[in-house]
């Protein structure tokens, strides 16, 4: 004996399975994906390496080779390299460099070589995942006049070309005055450079991390 009411609910399934494949789906625009803004580029600046160093690793905290750590905060900078879409950017390489604890780039038109810190090793490479993540063990940036504390960047995406940028750090007060950080007009491309810094306890005691997505337009 046919049981009638299995037969209305299996009946009823079926309705609302075709209702709902034949209906147009209104997504609401709050749920589309909104492009990512672009990483704005920033000038290169007179000390990116003439040469570079024997060691240039991801860790410009340690030079191979010396027993000394580099004088200055710990800091570790991480985040991915994407596209506008979100998408990662695998096989790109990322560079940093930046002065030392002093104010003193590794470079021989920089001023105040006498008193560089050696045990900084000032540039530093890294390729990216598969996911676009990277991740650097650098110091904490420091002013030095005419500027506020800041990291260079450059990324190289394959098939793409080169992006350099650089890297703020949040609640700064030279930011408001710094030249090459005010030529970034547009205020979100501007707040997409200027990182929050939390503790990094978890990766390394009285360290602090920084996340900085780099955004690259097709």
């Amino acid at each position: 004996m046919k049981d009638h009411s299995l037969i209305r609910l299996d009946r009823r399934s079926l309705l609302i399975k075709a209702a709902v494949t034949s209906a147009s789906v209104i997504v609401p625009k709050s749920l589309l994906a909104a492009e990512l803004v672009p990483t704005p580029g920033q000038t290169e600046g007179p000390f990116y390496p003439i040469e570079f160093p024997p060691d240039m690793d991801s860790d410009l905290v340690r030079v191979t080779g010396q027993a000394a750590q580099a004088l200055g905060q710990v800091i570790h900078v991480s985040g991915r390299v994407l596209d506008t879409c979100g998408q990662p950017k695998p096989g790109s390489v990322v560079e940093i460099w930046q002065c030392d604890a002093n104010g003193i780039y590794r470079h021989p038109r920089a001023a105040g070589q006498g008193r560089i810190d050696h045990a900084f090793q000032g540039y530093g490479r890294t390729q990216v995942d598969e996911q676009g993540q990277y991740r650097f063990r650098t110091i904490r940036p420091v002013p030095y006049p005419g500027r506020t504390p800041h990291i260079h960047f450059a990324v190289h995406v394959p098939g793409q070309g080169r992006l350099v940028t650089q890297m703020y750090i949040e609640g700064e007060p030279l930011n408001a005055r710094d030249g090459v950080l005010s030529r970034i007009r547009d205020p979100q491309a501007r707040r997409s450079v200027i990182v929050p810094l939390a503790s990094g306890q978890v990766l390394e005691p009285g360290a602090l991390h920084g996340r900085f997505d780099i955004v690259v337009a097709a």
